[in-house]
């Protein structure tokens, strides 16, 4: 049941404006609404997208700004028409907090798609006109529709991000069908890409990762792969030629779109989960050399980041994480940003 929380004060690390440090600050979070579940945050991934975010990269920053969408944490209250959790439960919050709760896409549990615009959990105006503030918090009030359970099996600190690391590469791969027969290349061995090879193993593909440099081939095997290439090797194209049918791209950079192109067998697909700040430029023959595809993915929707956490839990599948201070935000982000990171950063909350 709803304790009366009145006026719920948090402390947020919060970046003041683009390229900003972080201050230490506090924030109001809303009252307890029927249906909301309120949250004791535990800790926060960092992923790429807040550093685009807090650096203003897109252009759509509002500040001050408090981002993290990899949020685990443990019930403190409920609303008073909310059945699906208790105090007490482990519960995690992903990208999303409201959709409009009446289009195709949020019927069908796709709510990342919501036609009206679906509300992201940090930067973002939800539908009560309020500016939404993530999870580099300690507490937070969340809908009851947009919080999804964290499996026994999944310690809190590793589940998090699981909430976009691990939805943005397990979603494309549902998609399209990775299974036994199907050869899979994963771009990039950072925080999306060591989880990628862990789901495409998991699902019975061949794996392959192609990475820039050689120095983490051990690791890749580690997680499930079965080949390694580096790809400032121009002979990795010419070997690999005409043979992927899913090339899962995870890096935040521009890539050689033509030259990845070029191992796709026929009707094979390229599909970005990263997200460059400049446009890609590829030759149209690239595609129809080989009736190929250039795609891109999203997050997946509640329903399947439920189902992506209760596979990982069943699985054995994790990232691989350094747990940070709240101080150290600043410094991760610099470490993320020159890929020195194995391979994900998660902060605990409680030191704020």
């Amino acid at each position: 049941m709803c304790n009366n929380h009145q006026n719920i004060t948090t402390r947020v690390l919060s970046v003041p404006s683009a390229k900003a440090p972080f201050e230490k600050t506090t924030i109001e979070r809303r009252d307890i609404r029927p249906d909301d579940v309120f949250i004791d945050i535990k800790y926060c991934g960092i992923c790429h997208s807040d550093i685009h975010n807090a650096h203003n990269d897109f252009g759509r920053g509002v500040f001050p700004m408090v981002p993290g969408h990899e949020i685990a944490g443990v019930v403190t209250a409920v609303g008073s028409e909310v059945t699906k959790f208790a105090v007490g439960d482990r519960v995690g919050v992903g990208c999303f907090v409201d959709s409009c709760g009446e289009c195709e896409f949020y019927l069908r549990g796709e709510e990342q798609f919501c036609k009206k615009g679906v509300v992201v959990v940090f930067n973002s105006i939800g539908y009560d006109g309020n500016l939404t503030y993530g999870g580099y918090s300690q507490k937070i009030v969340v809908k009851d529709k947009f919080v999804v359970r964290i499996p026994d099996g999944l310690d809190l600190d590793v589940a998090s991000p699981l909430l976009c690391a691990g939805i943005t590469t397990y979603s494309p791969m549902k998609h399209w069908n990775v299974g036994p027969g199907k050869k899979v290349a994963i771009v990039g061995m950072g925080g999306l890409g060591h989880l990628a090879v862990q789901y495409a193993h998991t699902m019975g593909a061949e794996v392959t990762v192609l990475s820039q440099t050689m120095n983490k081939k051990e690791e890749a095997f580690g997680f499930g792969a079965d080949h390694y290439y580096a790809t400032s090797d121009p002979a990795t194209f010419t070997e690999l030629a005409g043979q992927f049918d899913l090339i899962l791209n995870t890096v935040s950079a521009n890539i050689d779109v033509d030259a990845y192109l070029s191992i796709l067998n026929v009707d094979g697909t390229l599909v970005n989960v990263g997200l460059p700040n400049k446009p890609d430029q590829y030759n149209v023959f690239s595609l129809f050399a080989g009736r190929r595809s250039i795609a891109a993915s999203n997050v997946g929707g509640i329903r399947e980041t439920q189902e992506m956490l209760d596979f990982s839990a069943q699985d054995g599948i994790a990232p691989m994480i350094e747990v940070i201070r709240a101080d150290q935000v600043d410094e991760a982000y610099e470490r993320v940003l020159r890929s020195d990171v194995r391979y994900r950063f998660v902060t605990d909350m409680s030191t704020l």
